[in-house]
C-alpha cells in the first residue's frame, strides 16, 4: 500500500493545485465531471502547455490518484465550457487516457476570469518572459477596464479613481515585484515574435530587451536581420543607443549595422539574480529588499561557520 507521505507529495504538486483561494472555494462549490471534449482553452491563454518532465509526473499522478484539484471553468457562449484554470490538468487527463475531469463551473465575466486565470498561473515556475509579459498585460488591461466601468452610485467613472489608480503598481505588489518590473515586462509584448523568441531562448538579455521593445516594428525587423548577419545580439549600451536614435528618427540600416558591428568590451565578472529566480525560494509576500536582507544574513552565517571551521 502506498504511504501517506507519497500522497501528500503528489497533492502538493503545482500542476494539480492553484491558489489557496481556489482550494477554499472548491470546498464550497459543486464539482462536476465534464467531458474533455466540452472544455475549451481560454482565449489568448498566455501560458503554454509543455510536454516536459513536470507534465510526465502530473500524468503519472493523474493515472494513480486522479485529478486532486478540480479545474475552474465558465460557461462558453458557443456551448461547452471555457477553462479558466486547469489547462495543464486537462492535457494530463488527455495523456492519461481519461474522458472526463472534475470541474467547478463559475459564472464569471471575462475580465474577472482573466484576473483569476493569470493569478492561478503566475506562481508557477519556469514561465517564459513572453508568457509573463502577456499575462501581466492581460491582467493590467482587465483591471483598467473594471476600474473604468460606471458604478451604480456615480453612474460613471470616478475622476479621483482614474487619477490615482496605478494598476501596474498594484499587480507588482501582489506578485512581490516593483511596478517598474511589471511595466518592463509589459514592454516586451511590443517585440516582434522573432525577438520575443530570442528573449525566451536567453539569446537576448532582459535589460537590452526592454530598450529594443521601444523600436518601431520595421526597425525591429531590421534588427533581426542584423543579428542574424552579425551573429551577435545587442548589449544594454547598444540597445540604449538604438532606442535613442529611433526616437530622434535617425536609426537606419547603416547606423544599426555600425552599432551592432562594434567589438564588445569584455564584461566584468558579475552575478545577476533576477526576482523571478529568487521568488521560488521566498514567500510571495517578500519584497526584493527583504529577499536581499535574508540572503546577506545567510551568507554572513555561512562565512562565520567557515571561519570557525578553519580555526579548528
Amino acid at each position: 500500500m502506498k504511504s501517506s507521505a507519497r500522497k501528500v507529495e503528489l497533492a502538493s504538486a503545482a500542476d494539480l493545485f492553484s491558489t489557496e483561494q481556489e482550494r477554499q472555494d472548491a470546498k464550497l462549490e459543486k464539482v462536476q465531471n465534464i467531458p474533455l471534449s466540452e472544455l475549451y482553452p481560454f482565449p489568448d491563454h498566455p501560458f503554454s502547455v509543455r510536454d516536459d518532465d513536470s507534465m510526465k509526473e502530473t500524468v503519472e499522478s493523474v493515472k494513480e490518484y486522479g485529478v486532486l484539484m478540480p479545474a475552474i471553468a465558465r460557461p462558453r457562449e458557443g456551448g461547452g465550457y471555457e477553462l479558466v484554470a486547469g489547462h495543464r490538468r486537462k492535457h494530463a487527463c488527455e495523456l492519461a487516457g481519461l474522458d472526463t475531469m472534475p470541474v467547478i463551473v463559475r459564472d464569471l465575466d471575462r475580465d474577472t476570469a482573466i484576473i483569476f486565470m493569470v493569478d492561478s498561473n503566475l506562481q508557477r515556475e519556469n514561465i517564459l518572459p513572453s508568457e509573463r509579459a502577456k499575462a501581466y498585460k492581460m491582467k493590467l488591461d482587465a483591471i483598467k477596464r473594471r476600474a473604468g466601468r460606471p458604478t451604480v452610485e456615480h453612474g460613471g467613472n470616478s475622476p479621483k479613481i482614474s487619477a490615482n489608480f496605478r494598476s501596474d503598481d498594484e499587480i507588482g505588489a501582489e506578485m512581490g515585484v516593483s511596478g517598474d518590473t511589471v511595466r518592463n515586462y509589459i514592454a516586451l509584448t511590443q517585440l516582434v515574435p522573432e525577438l520575443q523568441q530570442m528573449v525566451d531562448d536567453r539569446k537576448i538579455a532582459m535589460t537590452p530587451a526592454y530598450q529594443i521593445a521601444a523600436l518601431k516594428p520595421d526597425e525591429q525587423a531590421l534588427l533581426v536581420e542584423t543579428i542574424n548577419s552579425e551573429q551577435a545580439t545587442p548589449s544594454l549600451s547598444q540597445a540604449q543607443r538604438m532606442k535613442k536614435l529611433s526616437q530622434s528618427g535617425k536609426l537606419d540600416e547603416d547606423t544599426m549595422l555600425g552599432i551592432m558591428s562594434e567589438e564588445k568590451k569584455p564584461e566584468v565578472d558579475k552575478i545577476v539574480l533576477t526576482s523571478d529566480t529568487l521568488h521560488k525560494y521566498f514567500p510571495r509576500s517578500y519584497t526584493p529588499k527583504q529577499m536581499q536582507d535574508t540572503i546577506i544574513k545567510l551568507l554572513e552565517q555561512w562565512m562565520k561557520k567557515r571561519q570557525r571551521s578553519q580555526e579548528r
